[in-house]
């Protein structure tokens, strides 16, 4: 399979976790031991998606663990859609902690790993020591339920979170050709697939989400045919139930946070892509961060790259990854 190509050979192991059992993709530094460093990936992706980190981090003498979420990959996949609300996922994620042989943990998230991560640090503030997140900013809980705002902004318009509610219905369309999903969606979403976004947000309310996409000549640069048949061949094992309900949890884990504290006080690092459509729809979130994230030391945007930050550009999030450990030390 594909991670035996990465350079270096990546381990894997399932844990149990909060009742749970999660594959966790692992690199230990060449003491072989040190801090661990959690990384939670997003839609539609896989540990995979963090292939490009595992060596700077474990140079950086910590140990690196990228974890298949729950509903993907090899890790469990239960069935009830409330076990993919951001509140259950978090404690899967602190749950990792003790049972990786740890006490706390610096913890990083992309896209639906980045509330994960958020929330792992703002929740449990004595198991998380930093958190770095990617692309999607940090906000305190709102005074409105989110599925019923995003109703409301986008009547009488297609909006692909809307579009996936109705368990079964994006299933049986993205399922059905699980390759052409991932090649559409990735590629709208990078740096390069403007056009692409445009055309899919151009659709009424009835749509569904790939007969608007432009189907690419060819992937961008930094996947490979490689890399996307290893997502294939994860989807195609799995399906997609599993990625689906964690949009179907946007209220419920607003209900379930209620009296959240609202701010991360811990060290904390955000990088994102200048191109990225949530920062684009992110409003004044990423502006005002910084009033909710009090030690906010790495605030960056990446030129030229889209939603898939670490993919599209590792070398530049490495960096900014290497300097946010070095400032922990």
């Amino acid at each position: 399979m594909a991670f035996e190509n990465i350079t270096p050979p990546i381990s894997h192991r399932r844990v149990e976790t909060n009742g749970i059992t999660l594959n966790c993709a692992e690199l230990l530094p060449a003491s072989g031991s040190g801090p661990l460093v959690l990384m939670c990936h997003g839609f539609p992706e896989s540990w995979y998606s963090w292939r490009h980190q595992f060596q700077a981090i474990a140079d950086a003498g910590y140990h690196a663990v990228a974890v298949d979420m729950p509903g993907y990959g090899k890790s469990d996949k239960p069935y009830a859609i409330d076990q993919y609300n951001q509140k259950t996922l978090v404690d899967n994620m602190i749950g990792l902690i003790p049972a990786l042989g740890y006490e706390t943990a610096i913890i990083m998230g992309h896209d639906w790993g980045a509330p994960t991560a958020w929330g792992a640090a703002e929740w449990h503030p004595d198991k998380i020591t930093a958190v770095g997140v990617l692309s999607v900013p940090f906000s305190p809980r709102g005074d409105f339920a989110p599925l019923d705002m995003l109703t409301k902004v986008f009547e009488g318009k297609f909006f692909y979170q809307l579009y996936f509610q109705e368990p079964g219905v994006a299933e049986g369309e993205l399922g059905g050709d699980v390759r052409t999903f991932l090649r559409k969606f990735i590629y709208m979403g990078s740096g390069e697939g403007g056009a692409a976004a445009a055309a899919m947000a151009d659709q009424g309310p009835d749509a569904d989400l790939l007969s608007a996409l432009p189907d690419p000549d060819k992937m961008p640069s930094w996947l490979s045919d490689e890399d996307l048949n290893y997502y294939v061949s994860e989807f195609g094992g799995s399906g997609l139930r599993g990625p689906l309900n964690y949009y179907r949890n946007l209220n419920t884990t607003w209900r379930n946070t209620e009296g959240a504290p609202g701010k991360i006080t811990q060290p904390a690092m955000f990088v994102a892509g200048e191109k990225d459509g949530v920062i684009a729809m992110s409003g004044d979130a990423h502006k005002n961060m910084p009033n909710f994230v009090t030690d906010l030391r790495i605030n960056e945007l990446i030129p030229d790259i889209g939603h898939w930050t670490q993919q599209e550009a590792p070398d530049q999030v490495n960096d900014a990854i290497t300097r946010f450990l070095g400032m922990l030390k």
